[in-house]
This record gives C-alpha cells, structure tokens and sequence, in this order.
C-alpha cells in the first residue's frame, strides 16, 4: 500500500497566493475552491492560515 504523502505535490508560491486571493474573493468556502482547483481542503486550509499569519506580520507581498 502506498501512504498518501508520496503521493503529495509541490505547488508554486504564486499558486498559492491565488488560490488564497480566490477564497477571500469567491464568497465560496475553503472546500469548494480547494475543489474547484483540484487541491487538498487541508493543504489550502493551510495556505489561507499562514496568510493570515504573514499579513499580520506585515510579510503580504502584494
């Protein structure tokens, strides 16, 4: 049986920015645009947590 993390992908720093600005801006749920996009509800769960952290930190790149 192969666990699922060998199966995980890598994806670019500027896809996640857009994946995150499509939650903030879809007025869909997490689950939906990580369906949408065809990525993990978790891992884009993730991604929209640690911007919220970076942009209190003032580290929000755009």
């Amino acid at each position: 049986m192969g666990s699922k993390s060998s199966r995980s992908r890598r994806y670019t720093e500027e896809f996640k920015r857009d994946a995150v600005a499509l939650v903030h801006s879809s007025g869909k749920t997490v689950t939906e645009v990580a369906r949408d996009i065809g990525v993990s509800a978790e891992g884009l769960r993730n991604w929209v947590k640690q911007d919220t952290i970076d942009r209190r930190r003032g580290r929000r790149a755009s």
